[in-house]
């Protein structure tokens, strides 16, 4: 599938990796559906894709969590651009901290229910919900179609991520799944699972944790947003490529 004039939906479009990936589609004449919950972001992103040279930018202020939400913006998108061929399922929050905590015989800290209710429904249920309105759009159609999904290297299990773990392998199962349920329709599933990469959050970490950080990373440097843009387009143009998952982490292993 050529970038040009395809119809691309960004969930988590205004900042971070999503926006990065949209202005790397913008650039390459794409039209774009970015979908965020902070409106301000979302028009300033909108703004700059269209100076990159997008060929049409909408916004939608869009809670992924919420089914009512997400049904309405697809059909908005639907309704705007005919259709829609590729989905970047890139919504996601952290809420990091240990199961439990335990210090002279007492346990001193569990991890809130909401703490991991609250990632579980953006990553997963978000992702489930965004995907299955992008696939019936486009199964109905009758159009071609790519979904990718953004999934971690902490997939395989992280210290301190028993929410945001469970949720990066949980959509890395859908992803495997939807490429096989929705195959017969033209609609291909892919995810990219991210190591460190360098973004507003991680220029946050105090330096002692920038440095335990890329101390894990054989190529001792943080990977680029442009560089998961890039990974993106090739799933993208290669027609052939379902059902995986491309891991850019430089080498990283948790």
């Amino acid at each position: 599938m050529q970038i040009k004039d395809s119809v691309i939906v960004v969930t988590g479009g205004a900042q971070g990796l999503g926006r990065s990936m949209a202005e790397d589609f913008a650039r390459q004449g794409a039209k774009l559906a970015l979908i965020d919950m902070n409106a301000d972001m979302l028009a300033d992103a909108a703004a700059e894709c269209q100076k990159l040279g997008a060929a049409d930018v909408q916004t939608y202020q869009v809670n992924v969590t919420e089914e009512a939400a997400v049904e309405t913006a697809f059909a908005a998108i639907d309704a705007h651009f005919n259709g829609l061929d590729v989905l970047i399922n890139n919504a996601g929050i952290l809420r990091d901290g240990m199961l439990i905590k335990y210090k002279d015989g007492e346990i001193t800290h569990k991890m809130p229910l909401q703490q991991w209710q609250s990632v579980i429904d953006v990553n997963l249920t978000g992702t489930f919900l965004c995907g299955r309105e992008a696939s019936a759009v486009m199964a109905k159609r009758e159009k071609k179609g790519v979904i990718i999904n953004i999934s971690s290297v902490a997939r395989a299990g992280n210290i301190g991520q028993t929410n945001y773990a469970a949720t990066k392998a949980g959509v890395v199962a859908m992803t495997v799944t939807w490429a096989r349920e929705l195959g017969r329709f033209g609609i291909r599933c892919a995810a990219i699972a991210p190591g460190f990469i360098e973004t507003p959050m991680t220029a946050q970490m105090k330096p002692e944790a920038v440095e335990r950080a890329l101390a894990m990373v054989p190529l001792r440097r943080w990977g680029q947003p442009a560089e998961i843009a890039h990974s993106a387009r090739y799933i993208i143009e290669n027609d052939f490529f379902s059902g995986r998952v491309i891991e850019i982490d430089g080498g990283v292993r948790l």
